[in-house]
């Protein structure tokens, strides 16, 4: 398993946060890596959003868990891999919001093929969470 974590703390209730999250269709608006998003219903366990970043492929995820305001999980599976993605929110210092998100690649050529994927696909969190927790901060 492949695994990486990345969290900032902001003054944002864990309310805002959540709300644009939960607007998947917008998210393009505070994540640049997104030219296109499309999901297939509620954001609920169970529903796919395919999202079409700068590139050749769109990524088809699901969204395996979402608790409003605690976090949500998507997974992408492809080539026997399972690009796990974890999104909370949690109480940070002082009354604070801290936001973690967390990949976790699992399969049978995690070891080998962790390494190359994971930093490219979670390169750009840092930016990606300083953009959301400034839209949500409004």
């Amino acid at each position: 398993m492949w695994t990486y974590e990345h969290s900032t703390e902001t003054d944002a209730a864990p309310e805002a946060i959540w709300r644009l999250w939960a607007d998947v269709e917008n998210w393009g608006k505070w994540n640049a890596d997104i030219e296109s998003i499309e999901i297939s219903g509620p954001f609920t366990a169970g529903t796919e959003i395919v999202m079409n970043p700068a590139g050749p492929e769109p990524v088809r995820l699901r969204v395996a868990e979402a608790r409003p305001g605690e976090q949500f999980v998507d997974e992408a599976r492809f080539d026997g891999l399972v690009l796990r993605t974890v999104h909370r929110l949690d109480a940070g210092e002082r009354l604070r919001t801290r936001v973690t998100y967390r990949m976790e690649i699992t399969g049978p050529a995690a070891d080998e093929a962790g390494p190359e994927i994971g930093p490219a696909v979670t390169a750009d969190w840092p930016a990606t969470m300083a953009a959301l927790v400034e839209r949500a901060l409004g």
